[in-house]
């Protein structure tokens, strides 16, 4: 299976000639549908199983919902959260073990004295409560603010990857001693692995620095990588890939501008020292989830990435060529509101999240 998905991934490449027009040419013979009842300002999406999936509120609810009938229920014992504009609960990743123990991970916007800070805990799920609740991970930087709390996870090769925002205070995405601005590596138990990257007078766990506010992270399926995209300020929307123990240059770089007008800093879009992102809007589509496509349901997006957007309520489609983005093209277009997160069905299928008050589970098929 692994090879048919590796051949199925280099087909997708030979084939981006179809491009924008192919891409485009989704809603023509694709259908669209809400699964289960709306919900409100969903956040996550994890899958379980081929049929259950785990879905955050960001008002701190947690539910499991079943894709073949939309029935939903309801988890108790979830972590209290900070429900303040975009803190609350957020991104959920439903993991099993190489014993086939399924493992729950939870990360939120947790309230403590001062303000919240970006929080991580595992769990076992049982029945329809979580058991066996862990602390695994706390970022320092202590904020009254209510933004940027990044909060999007991965696992890749035993470690987990952890996106920690700047919480609207810039200067600390290059303040090695904060978590703030940064992706941090753990072990799945939380502990720091003895590899990571070694920043003088660091942050513990600290992977990589320079973020603004990373909500997408997506693994590359056949070099690894871990690809995460951020939000800039007015414009200047970025993906990169993670290097260990690489800055990214946040707020020193950036192709963005201030809400109100003018550069950010001196106007530089490149740093000595620090990396260029693969890619950038101008102006902003405020990114948020993102998945690499090999399925066969949609062969014309194979060996792509997608990438939801929440202020232009789209769904796009990046080409790639040489592992890069090559050109985009937009597949689904202000049909189901924001966009918050984007999964890919082990069928094919597109599952998305719409985050607005009455918003949902939608699926994109054939």
């Amino acid at each position: 299976m692994k090879l048919f998905n590796m051949v199925l991934f280099w087909f997708g490449l030979v084939t981006a000639g179809l491009s924008a027009v192919a891409a485009q040419s989704l809603e023509a013979d694709a259908k669209i549908e809400q699964v289960g009842p709306s919900l409100s300002h969903p956040w996550g999406i994890s899958l379980m199983d081929d049929n259950t999936a785990l879905i955050t509120l960001r008002d701190g609810e947690l539910i499991r919902m079943e894709l073949d009938s939309g029935k939903v229920t309801q988890i108790s014992n979830v972590p209290a959260v900070f429900a303040r504009r975009q803190g609350g609960l957020l991104d959920v990743l439903a993991h099993k073990d190489t014993k086939g123990q399924l493992s729950v991970y939870i990360c939120f916007s947790k309230p403590v004295s001062g303000g919240a800070v970006t929080a991580l805990e595992r769990a076992e799920l049982k029945k329809n409560r979580l058991i066996k609740r862990q602390d695994l991970f706390q970022a320092n930087d202590v904020s009254s603010r209510s933004v940027h709390f990044g909060c999007r996870i991965a696992i890749h090769n035993n470690h987990l990857y952890l996106s920690i925002g700047d919480r609207g205070q810039r200067d600390n995405a290059q303040d090695l001693s904060s978590h703030a601005g940064a992706v941090v590596r753990l072990h799945l138990d939380g502990l720091i692995p003895e590899n990571n990257p070694n920043f003088k007078n660091g942050a513990p766990g600290l992977f990589t620095k320079g973020h603004r506010n990373p909500q997408g992270m997506a693994i590359h399926p056949l070099t690894g990588a871990i690809w995460v995209n951020e939000h800039g300020p007015k414009g200047g929307d970025e993906i990169n890939i993670l290097q260990a123990g690489a800055n990214y240059g946040w707020p020193l770089a950036s192709f963005g501008k201030e809400y109100f007008g003018g550069p950010i800093g001196d106007g530089l879009t490149s740093f000595p020292g620090t990396i260029d992102p693969i890619w950038h809007w101008t102006p902003s589509i405020a990114p948020s989830g993102m998945a690499f496509y090999n399925k066969q349901m949609f062969p014309e997006l194979t060996g792509g990435l997608l990438v939801t957007s929440l202020k232009f309520r789209r769904l796009y489609h990046m080409q790639l060529q040489n592992n890069l983005p090559a050109r985009q093209s937009v597949i689904l277009d202000r049909r189901i509101g924001r966009i918050r997160d984007v999964e890919v069905a082990p069928d094919g299928a597109i599952l998305l999240l719409s985050d607005e008050a009455n918003g949902g589970l939608f699926k994109l098929s054939r």
